[in-house]
């Protein structure tokens, strides 16, 4: 009798998960196993990387090295300057991008990679200070180093043991702690983060101000308490906008008058379009000055729920308009938290 080729799939299925799962497992022991190694040496780097007047290095070959970029990358972005460096070019001309103000950070697991360890007494001949991240203590690289921080591992996740797997994971955690645990000593903030990354959701809720998405000159309605209600709407169909703002003769902001305002009392007056805006206006409305946050506008159109806000400036002249449309496409939504 044959077997149902289903079933087949289904154990062949099966396999896949479990040894996906045991990757997983042993990759995440590999970083478990970390936790007992933070010690004292683990202080003393970050110390040596807070003191430092010139910029990190990190380098490592191959596999390693992709990691060292991902370490000088998370360094970079969370306040600390950083740039890679491949060992192999460097000992071609590229070591001086090296000062003796800077501080090294070098990785390779067996602590014994050709390229790294020849780069061990052109460091030291420059003057900066050197950090090892390596899986052997006793190796020549963490020897000649003046932190030396253990990622050893029990296994590979590899199948054959030879893929650097469970090992490169290791690295990129003591890098990521390394890293964070600076950031956080620096006094690094949200604002910090966003001026790093201006074209990102986070930048721009940090740093996009109301001036910047405000309507203005001809695209903002203005008129005057007298204006009739036709040519209110009018001077709003012109503006292409959804408001127009209220202002005195010294342009500032009385009332805004909207396509709500409008709504409310036109059953109830055959004679609006001829009464003047005054009488049908939303008065002393929420305002908002141009330089607060765009992020801080949209919670306060949605909290109210209304769709415009008259921008004064300090002496609560009109100097622009706010429309939700303009903040929802720049990609605008309320945050969870106010931003500190």
């Amino acid at each position: 009798m044959k077997r149902r080729p289903a079933s087949g799939v289904q154990r062949a299925d099966s396999h896949i998960v479990r040894r996906a799962r045991q990757i997983l497992a042993i990759e995440a022991d590999a970083v478990r196993g970390l936790i007992s190694r933070v010690d004292r040496r683990f202080a003393q780097a970050v110390k040596l990387l807070l003191g430092c007047r010139g910029r990190i290095v990190v380098t490592g070959m191959g596999k390693a090295g992709i990691i060292a970029q991902k370490i000088s990358a998370t360094l970079s972005s969370t306040g600390t300057p950083s740039l890679w460096l491949h060992p192999a070019e460097a000992l071609h001309g590229d070591m001086g991008r090296v000062t003796k103000d800077d501080v090294v950070i070098a990785l390779s697991n067996s602590g014994e990679t050709e390229e790294i360890v020849r780069l061990v007494p052109l460091v030291r001949r420059i003057g900066a200070r050197l950090i090892s991240l390596t899986g052997l203590a006793s190796s020549t690289l963490a020897r000649s180093s003046d932190v030396a921080l253990e990622a050893s591992i029990e296994e590979e996740a590899c199948p054959l043991g030879l893929a650097p797997s469970a090992s490169t994971t290791a690295m990129l955690a003591m890098g990521d702690a390394l890293a964070l645990t600076l950031s956080e000593l620096r006094g690094f903030q949200e604002r910090d983060f966003a001026l790093f990354h201006p074209g990102g959701h986070l930048g721009k809720r940090l740093l996009l101000t109301v001036g910047e998405l405000m309507r203005k000159g001809k695209a903002c309605a203005s008129v005057r308490p007298s204006t009739l209600v036709r040519d209110a709407l009018m001077a709003i169909t012109q503006a292409r906008a959804g408001s127009a703002t209220v202002v005195d003769g010294r342009g500032r902001v009385l009332g805004i008058f909207t396509d709500g305002d409008l709504r409310r009392h036109l059953n109830d007056d055959v004679r609006l379009l001829d009464r003047p805006v005054s009488a049908v206006m939303t008065a002393r409305p929420t305002t908002i000055a141009a330089d607060r946050l765009a992020v801080e506008a949209m919670r306060i159109l949605q909290e109210r729920k209304i769709d415009e806000l008259p921008v004064v400036d300090t002496r609560g002249r009109s100097v622009g308009l706010l429309d939700v449309q303009d903040v929802l496409r720049a990609g605008l939504t309320v945050p969870l938290k106010e931003p500190s």
